[in-house]
């Protein structure tokens, strides 16, 4: 072979590299890409509570008197309607008297209306009879007669009325007394005890109370649920916690009341969870963690961390669509597994860039490749 053809066919094998080279060179970059999921995101945040009484009270004297017996202390457990202590009012009957004598006085002056009103009738009477035989009787005799019995009436009414009056009072007393006699409102324990005999109490919210009284079978486990979470309460949800107490147990509620409303300062919604407490193991005011179960309404887009890009302007991922990069803005959700929450305008099966970068600008053409599974 002569030296002229070795040439040449070096000449066309170098022509064959460079074009290779050149293709090489124009041809996209090679990109390993993913798909968008699309699945129902469930989890649990765990939540600070505040176990709380379902009812609550403090009990203080309706009147001023002296404590004569004390029934109970803390943590007696008590009925409705249950006797708590006894009071006295000495001049609370000073006064029953009074009212029972003064009704006593007005039924005599009553008794004598009465009578008067009965003479004046039968002086009416016969003259009325007698006036039927003219000449007999003069007619403004009659009439005066007449307004006589009116009178009489009008004074007898008026005693009835003072005697319902005065009834009325005394048992207005009476019925006061039954306050000297401090009863259970409901159900529960005795949590404060402030008072013993021979003290002296009185009506006033200000004032100390005498008892304070809860009901703990039933407690309200309340919960700051943040506004980020507030979309994904569920009323009826069934929710685990755990108090200090008791470690390595788990208790339940169940969602039952929601404010409905933000706090200003602390951008959280109370939310209570009714709890039963009938072996009475939890007691208001412990501080439960809970469970906070949390549930999109519809099913969220997931990608794996690496797809996004986050920038001083903005967060991104890049979509490949027919063969070219699309920025897509996204906002990130809360991390499920390997996975990461997002939304944006994407749609279950888009085709992302599996190592997102602001290198890749949009418009750029891709060649993408499928990830190879593991």
């Amino acid at each position: 072979m002569t030296v002229a053809n070795r040439i040449h066919r070096f000449t066309i094998a170098f022509a064959l590299v460079l074009a290779v080279a050149r293709a090489a060179a124009q041809a996209p970059p090679a990109v390993e890409v993913v798909r968008v999921t699309s699945k129902a995101v469930e989890r649990q945040v765990k939540l600070p509570g505040e176990l709380q009484p379902y009812l609550a009270v403090p009990i203080h004297a309706k009147i001023a008197g002296f404590v004569n017996r004390v029934d109970v202390d803390r943590g007696s457990s008590v009925k409705r309607g249950q006797l708590l202590a006894v009071l006295e009012a000495p001049e609370m009957q000073a006064q029953i008297v009074e009212a029972d004598a003064k009704a006593q006085a007005i039924e005599l002056q009553r008794t004598e209306a009465a009578a008067k009103l009965a003479s004046a009738q039968s002086t009416y009477d016969r003259l009325k009879a007698a006036s039927a035989t003219p000449g007999v009787v003069a007619e403004n005799d009659v009439i005066v007669a007449q307004k006589t019995v009116e009178a009489a009436q009008a004074v007898v009414r008026s005693y009835d009325d003072s005697i319902k009056a005065a009834r009325a009072q005394a048992q207005a007393v009476r019925d006061l007394g039954q306050y000297l006699r401090i009863k259970a409102p409901f159900d529960g324990v005795i949590t404060e005890r402030n008072v013993h005999p021979g003290a002296l109490v009185g009506p006033g919210s200000g004032s100390t109370p005498l008892f304070r009284l809860h009901q703990i079978t039933r407690l309200r486990l309340v919960v700051a649920v943040p506004e980020a979470l507030v979309g994904a309460i569920v009323k009826g949800a069934r929710v685990p916690f755990t108090v200090p107490a008791y470690p390595g147990e788990t208790f339940f509620g169940v969602v039952n009341l929601i404010a409905r409303t933000l706090d200003e300062k602390t951008r959280t919604m109370a939310v209570e969870i009714d709890v039963r407490n009938a072996d009475l193991r939890l007691g208001a005011g412990m501080y439960p963690e809970v469970q906070w179960p949390v549930r999109r309404p519809q099913p969220s887009l997931l990608v794996p961390p690496t797809t996004i890009v986050t920038t001083t302007e903005r967060m991104f991922v890049i979509r490949v669509a027919n063969g070219v990069a699309e920025w897509v803005n996204v906002s990130r959700g809360a991390r499920v597994g390997d996975l990461i929450e997002i939304f944006g305008a994407l749609k279950d099966g888009d085709t992302i860039v599996r190592r997102g970068t602001d290198e890749i600008r949009e418009g750029t053409k891709i060649n993408p490749q499928p990830v190879k599974p593991s």
